[in-house]
């Protein structure tokens, strides 16, 4: 799944190519919307929120996408060959005299009042990339649940928003602990550097087009442990695990180094 920094650039690539223009092309292929036409309106900006993609246009309409697995937006100029996809993929065409927008395989596809997006993004929790931002908040919707694993409330956006699958086992592999130490017994210098490392990771990896954790840009060296089981842990040697973490649908993946990282594991 798209995780922060992703959904960012994703934001930018669509602002850059839409912002302060008029759409003159509209095609939402959800059945909700089948009837919508925004062409003649202008897009006045398109907004990050989390994992979440506000595209607000004027007259105070907003088109909330999220991607989640698999979805994304693709932006393509004049005459371009679309290449996210087959057709039957495609679930909204936004077009201008210059650009084409258009999302492949979107799970979440709704256009609302812009005054009511808080119904859409209301529920997270601050924005490690955002404008709201707030450590102290962050920690203390963490603490909240003490007996909760730190990687599932990691993931949980309600209490951060914009941490995913790898960040959650890079962060927790800085941290030199496991993802299943329950968040009430993380040791206080530990739970105060939390916040500020993990808007550190987004920060330096919002504008890379490959992600890394290590400071490294070589293939297979740019994360600590996510995806590397049963390789090497890059700083002590020993074999990455991996088990899964969580329940029915929100079972993910999760790495970490038995020697570099201390607390329960499966």
């Amino acid at each position: 799944m798209p995780e922060g920094d992703t959904v960012h650039q994703a934001a930018r690539r669509l602002h850059t190519a839409l912002a302060g223009h008029t759409v003159t092309r509209s095609d939402l292929r959800v059945p909700k919307l089948a009837t919508v036409d925004l062409t003649g309106r202008t897009v006045l900006d398109v907004t990050p929120r989390g994992k979440h993609l506000l595209t607000r246009f004027e007259g105070g309409l907003t088109l909330h996408s999220h991607l989640r697995m698999d979805g994304s937006w693709k932006v393509y100029a004049p005459g371009e060959r679309w290449s996210g996809g087959p057709g039957h993929q495609i679930r909204a065409i936004l077009g201008t005299a210059d650009r084409t927008a258009v999302g492949y395989r979107l799970p979440v596809l709704e256009l609302l009042r812009t005054a009511d997006e808080h119904k859409a993004v209301g529920h997270l929790g601050p924005d490690l990339l955002g404008p709201d931002w707030d450590p102290e908040q962050a920690i203390g919707n963490l603490l909240a649940t003490p007996d909760r694993p730190l990687g599932e409330a990691l993931l949980d956006q309600r209490n951060l928003a914009g941490i995913g699958n790898v960040y959650k086992s890079e962060l927790c592999f800085l941290l030199s602990i496991t993802p299943w130490l329950p968040v009430g017994e993380l040791p206080a210098e530990t739970a105060s550097r939390l916040p500020a490392l993990a808007k550190k990771l987004l920060e330096a990896n919002r504008d890379r087009p490959a992600r890394t954790t290590t400071g490294r840009d070589q293939a297979g060296r740019r994360l600590y442990v996510y995806g590397r089981a049963p390789r090497p842990c890059l700083r002590c040697g020993t074999p990455v695990r991996t088990a899964e973490q969580g329940d029915g649908s929100r079972s993910r993946p999760t790495y970490w180094c038995p020697t570099c990282q201390q607390g329960p594991t499966p």
